[in-house]
């Protein structure tokens, strides 16, 4: 298993953070067994593209709300570090309360 769960949708309220605000918190190490997804379907294109993030953040974005830990953004970088047998992926988290 990958992921602790796949899931299709965002269960938090909008942050309401944009490019710069994201690009303001420090990356950190990850697991990928503690990452529940808010997307449930890959772009086959963009996980084989090596210029996907040319134009976005490098790192994933990861939501802590409730104790779990949602990747909002970076999902093909996710799978492309379990393809390549990484079981960590470098993101920026922001904690989230009610």
């Amino acid at each position: 298993m990958i992921f602790k769960r796949v899931g299709s949708d965002r269960p938090y309220p909008d942050h309401g953070l944009g490019s710069r605000e994201w690009a303001s918190v420090p990356p950190r190490q990850v697991r990928l067994d503690e990452l529940i997804t808010t997307k449930d379907t890959l772009q086959l294109a963009n996980l084989l593209d090596e210029d996907s993030t040319f134009f976005g953040d490098l790192f994933a974005h990861v939501v802590l709300w409730h104790d779990e830990l949602y990747l909002e953004d970076g999902l093909h970088r996710a799978v492309r570090a379990a393809l390549q047998q990484r079981n960590v992926l470098h993101a920026r988290v922001i904690r989230m309360e009610d």
